[in-house]
Parts: structure tokens; C-alpha cells; sequence
């Protein structure tokens, strides 16, 4: 899941940043509200993180600018905790959900899950493919009746995968959507990453399922 952080405060944005990357988000930050109305018109994310004061554009004024655009992006907003009104408009604006500050990062996290469970339907947080089985909201992985142990960089990795079975995923875009940064073709941390997932996913079972495509990436294979 990527979401887009959308805070002033820098020392509030890391800690959210940091809750949701060690829970499994993908997670970029914007700090103003005019380049977050720029990123978030013309990007796509699962959902928004956003205080509702921000210099430049507020956080409800790109509310509504996202919801006059039938940009139906799940949003949850911070607020100040005592200012009823704000919490109001924004609801009315569109926004999901509202979190008054301070907050701890495990309600938010809490909520922001509902969310995405709201607006994605409960059988979407699960998916399959051949004998394998992720559900996005557990973060359990079972192939077959056997359940798999998956660290976060694992199951961002699987989860690129099985998004798009036969698809290859280059190992740039798996370097950016997984850790975040541009590939450096000088590194092997993708190829590692992938050799332990075949480990745990591929090696006890006689269908190998992550197929090689030499020079170019990964994908799940198709064929039986």
C-alpha cells in the first residue's frame, strides 16, 4: 500500500512515516500543502495522511480540490483536537476518517486499516494465486495448508509479485516501491531479497512460482 503523508511538523511525519514502514506501507512525505496537491493530483497512492493545517494549501482545501476531480483516494485527517468545525467540514468534504493530535501511531495505523478495508472490500485483502495465498490485512502468507514466515521486505516483495501475476517487475521498480530509493545497478540487495523469498515460497514445494527473467526482472510464472 502506498500512502502519501501529507505534514509540517517533521519530527510528527517521521514518526508516522516510521510507524507505517515497519507495518508494511509504502510511505512518501510532502511537508506543504502546494507540492502535495501537486503530488497527489497527479500520482496515485491508497490513501492520504494529511494535517488539515499545512503552509501554502490547507489540508481541506486540497480535500476538496481531490473530490471536485472525482479523486475518491481514501483520506484521513489530522486535526486539532478541540476544533469541532474542522473535523466537520472535513467529513463533509469527503474525508474518511479524522484523528485529533496528539495521536498514537497505532490508532492511526488502526484507522487508517479500516479505511482501506472499508473502501476496498473485506475479499480484496485477501488474493491468490496457483496454491499461494497473501492477506494484506494479517500479513499472513500460506502456500497450500502451510503457513509461511515473511519478514516486511519479503512480503512488499511477494505482494509486487502477485499483484500482477506474468507480469515482470523490474528490479528497479521493486528497488523503489519496496525501499524507497532509485536502484543502483552496483547492488545486489533485490537479488538477495529474492533469493530468500524462493527460499521460504519456492524451495519446499515442487511448483517454483517466482520465475527468473535474466537482465530484466522477476514475475510469477504462469504456466503450470
Amino acid at each position: 500500500m502506498r500512502v502519501l503523508v501529507i505534514e509540517d511538523d517533521k519530527k510528527v511525519a517521521a514518526l508516522v512515516r516510521a510507524g507505517l514502514e515497519e507495518r508494511g506501507f509504502q510511505v512518501e512525505v510532502c511537508h506543504d500543502g502546494d507540492s502535495a496537491t501537486t503530488r497527489a493530483t497527479s500520482e496515485t497512492f491508497d490513501a492520504l495522511v494529511m494535517d488539515v493545517m499545512l503552509p501554502g494549501r490547507d489540508g481541506l482545501s486540497i480535500l476538496r480540490k481531490l473530490r471536485e476531480a472525482h479523486n475518491a483516494v481514501p483520506v484521513l485527517l489530522l486535526t486539532a483536537r478541540g476544533d469541532l468545525n474542522e473535523r466537520v467540514e472535513g467529513l463533509n468534504l469527503g474525508a474518511d476518517d479524522y484523528l485529533p493530535k496528539p495521536f498514537a501511531i497505532t490508532e492511526l495505523v488502526a484507522r487508517l486499516n479500516a479505511i482501506l478495508r472499508r473502501r476496498s472490500g473485506v475479499g480484496l485483502n485477501i488474493q491468490s494465486y496457483a496454491d499461494l495465498t497473501l492477506n494484506f490485512s494479517s500479513r499472513e502468507v500460506h502456500r497450500g495448508e502451510r503457513h509461511i514466515e515473511l519478514t516486511t521486505r519479503e512480503f512488499a516483495v511477494l505482494e509486487c509479485l502477485l499483484r500482477t501475476p506474468g507480469k515482470v517487475v523490474s528490479r528497479v521498480e521493486l528497488s523503489q516501491i519496496v525501499w524507497g530509493h532509485q536502484f543502483d545497478a552496483g547492488t545486489n540487495f533485490v537479488d538477495v531479497a529474492i533469493q530468500r523469498l524462493r527460499r521460504k515460497v519456492d524451495d519446499p514445494f515442487p511448483r517454483q512460482l517466482i520465475q527468473t527473467y535474466r537482465g530484466i526482472g522477476y514475475a510469477l510464472q504462469t504456466d503450470s
